[in-house]
């Protein structure tokens, strides 16, 4: 079976030259599934999710990670299913990183993180050693968490902050250093 993708509708540009494999909510798009490999390649964290959770309860099957060979994934951390790990994204010794997570281009988590289920890593973002980021969160581009910090659930960290502090769930962080907008 080729490759392909599924979608709403076509994409007028397909650089790639995939083929339309039709909506990802028709049947004849579980049948497919039931039949070859998958990732899901969205970037909201809560509708990648939730095509996960529908695709393993009706099919049983979990999509595959992943892995850039311009990335670099240490063989003593460990990942759950559906890992999109992006060129030149870079995860350290010890981390343990969940269901669903995308670690984007050039992203460095360096040693003992802890990446909650669903979780994204924009491009450039650095994890400091020790950092935790809760499930659904998301690190802006080029945003730094310094060591030992801790990311709640559904936190949304923007481009370039510097986090400095532990950051409750539900908050939404920016500058330099953070400052909480809203929690």
């Amino acid at each position: 079976m080729p490759h392909g993708y599924f979608e709403q509708e076509a994409k007028v540009q397909n650089p790639f030259g995939l083929q339309y494999l039709g909506s990802e909510t028709a049947d004849e798009a579980l049948e497919r599934l039931k039949k070859q490999d998958f990732f899901i390649a969205i970037g909201d964290n809560r509708i990648r999710q939730k095509i996960h959770t529908a695709i393993l309860q009706r099919s049983g099957r979990v999509p595959v990670s992943v892995l850039h060979r311009g990335g670099s994934f240490s063989t003593f951390s460990k990942h759950g299913a559906g890992l999109m790990l992006c060129n030149r994204a870079v995860v350290h010794p010890m981390t343990l990183v969940g269901d669903g997570v995308i670690i984007n281009t050039a992203a460095v988590v360096e040693h003992e993180c802890r990446i909650g289920d669903f979780a994204h890593i924009a491009p450039g973002a650095v994890l400091c050693g020790n950092v935790s980021v809760g499930e659904y969160s998301f690190v802006g581009a080029g945003a730094v968490v310094i060591q030992g910090v801790r990311v709640g659930k559904n936190v949304m960290i923007g481009a370039g902050a510097v986090v400095i502090r532990d950051v409750p769930d539900g908050a939404t962080v920016v500058g330099n250093p953070q400052r909480i907008l809203s929690s």
